[in-house]
């Protein structure tokens, strides 16, 4: 009886010993791992922390102070240790992701904000319309209505005549239309049966009327129209005489020479040779104004000593040519 107690005892303490130690061994294994987990992050704090230059940072990971224990309270294990630890990460990480949430959700709203546009500004209003006090106090107190009330003394201010305004200027007449544009229309396009005809026809007359600019135009839109015409040679001289007449003998000469080349029997070739040589007298060219009195001379002699004659006397007069 005493043996098979012995035996129960020994049984009972063999289960309990059995049972405690994988637990014992698991508890060492934990805390084994957590302190060479802590002595690693204690050296990579001393290596990127050293603190030995009076630089010193405050580290971010440090190691978690060891829990006071109260007298008579139970001692923490090193699974008690590792679930504490636990718990604070846990709670680290239930912050974090609130403050994730904030974000997305002010981010979203700032979106829907901007996807819907600016809104549009509010609309001006009308100013209210003047009240009739208002127009009093603008006017002076002269507006005109009918009196409701007593009249106003006149020794009153409000009975003072207001000064008038100053006068605004009177706006200058418009001018009339020119009396040359009026001069021009009054001359005549004449009508037959030979349109270009016609066409050399009004510029002459344009020219003869010493209106040089619209008779210079007339001329242009006559040889651009009728280059072949029989008053071809005509047309071209007269526009250089345009030109000339108005004080421009630079471009007068590039028609007379124009006239006399494409042309040398025309019948106003002469005339352009010899306009040519005036006009480069007038430019104070004296040599080339000897070149076009030579040419022309030797080329048409009997207009020289004929219809010409005068013209070309008067333009060598003060020329010294060799």
């Amino acid at each position: 009886m005493r043996s098979a107690h012995w035996l129960a005892t020994a049984a009972a303490a063999a289960i309990l010993v059995g049972g405690a130690a994988p637990a014992f061994a698991q508890d060492a294994n934990t805390s084994a791992r957590l302190n060479k987990v802590e002595g690693e992050v204690r050296a990579l704090q001393r290596k990127v922390f050293p603190g030995n230059d009076g630089k010193y940072f405050e580290p971010e990971i440090t190691t978690r102070p060891a829990p006071v224990t109260t007298p008579g309270g139970p001692a923490s294990t090193p699974v008690s240790d590792l679930l504490t630890r636990m718990d604070s990460v846990e709670a680290q990480m239930a912050r974090l992701t609130a403050q994730v949430e904030q974000n997305t959700n002010r981010i979203s709203q700032l979106e829907e904000k901007l996807a819907g546009g600016v809104p549009a500004a509010a609309p001006i209003l009308a100013p209210p319309p003047a009240s009739q006090s208002n127009l009093d106090a603008m006017s002076g107190g002269t507006s005109a209505r009918p009196a409701t009330g007593p009249s106003v003394p006149a020794n009153t201010p409000a009975a003072r005549p207001s000064t008038p305004p100053a006068a605004t200027p009177a706006p200058k007449p418009v001018a009339a239309p020119s009396s040359r544009v009026e001069a021009v229309k009054a001359i005549v396009k004449p009508q037959s049966a030979d349109a270009a005809d016609d066409e050399y026809s009004y510029g002459y007359r344009l020219w003869e009327a010493k209106f040089y600019p619209e008779a210079q135009q007339q001329l242009k839109l006559y040889l651009e129209k009728y280059p072949k015409h029989a008053r071809a040679s005509w047309g071209r001289n007269l526009l250089g005489r345009a030109y000339l007449d108005d004080n421009n003998p630079s471009e007068a000469a590039k028609w007379f020479l124009q006239n006399f080349q494409t042309d040398k029997r025309g019948d106003r070739a002469p005339d352009s040779l010899l306009y040519l040589g005036v006009s480069m007298k007038q430019l104070k060219d004296t040599k080339r104004a000897c070149i076009a009195l030579a040419e022309f001379s030797e080329t048409y002699a009997s207009e020289a000593a004929g219809r010409l004659s005068g013209l070309y006397n008067s333009t060598r007069s003060g020329l010294t040519c060799s």
